[in-house]
């Protein structure tokens, strides 16, 4: 159960980082070598990581608490509240993790790949223009997961707990 629900987690994860379902030929932004700020990188590494902890760096005090509380914030009572219902909206789990994954390649088309190219040195940019949609993504994914934790955990006769 353990290691399914690890499992689980980390898919779910993996489906909202656009770079997860990005281009084979490139190994979803892998071989695209580049560099964040004054440091070498690689696209895939800039979205699964280099996004957030510059994020950490600049808004957080490296604390990521703050940085939870405030994507916490923003489907609580910001900028996403009014989508959280359709982000936990799901009849069909196939056709979700489909849909999910559209929207993933979506991203990357649009604000991952583009104007990127090995040798490219990505910084404040970049980082300003896609930071958002990382940290939505992120709220996307946790929402999502709690969803379907509450589908298999949750008692049916009193509902399900809030994703919040």
């Amino acid at each position: 159960m353990t290691e399914a629900l690890l499992f689980l987690a980390h898919f779910t994860g993996d489906i909202h980082q656009p770079m997860h379902v990005g281009f084979t030929s490139d190994k979803g932004g892998n071989t695209i070598d580049l560099r964040w700020y004054r440091h070498k990188s690689n696209l895939h590494h800039v979205w699964d990581r280099e996004i957030i902890l510059t994020a950490l760096a600049d808004y957080y005090d490296k604390d990521v608490t703050l940085l939870l509380q405030d994507i916490e914030k923003n489907y609580t009572n910001g900028i996403w509240s009014d989508d959280v219902v359709s982000w936990e909206h799901c009849n069909d789990i196939s056709r979700c993790v489909n849909n999910w994954a559209k929207e993933s390649i979506q991203i990357a088309c649009k604000w991952g790949y583009e104007g990127v190219k090995s040798g490219t040195t990505l910084a404040e940019d970049y980082f300003d223009s896609r930071m958002p949609y990382v940290m939505k993504r992120i709220a996307q994914g946790g929402i999502r997961l709690a969803m379907m934790l509450n589908q298999v955990f949750g008692d049916s006769e009193e509902g399900f707990v809030a994703a919040t």
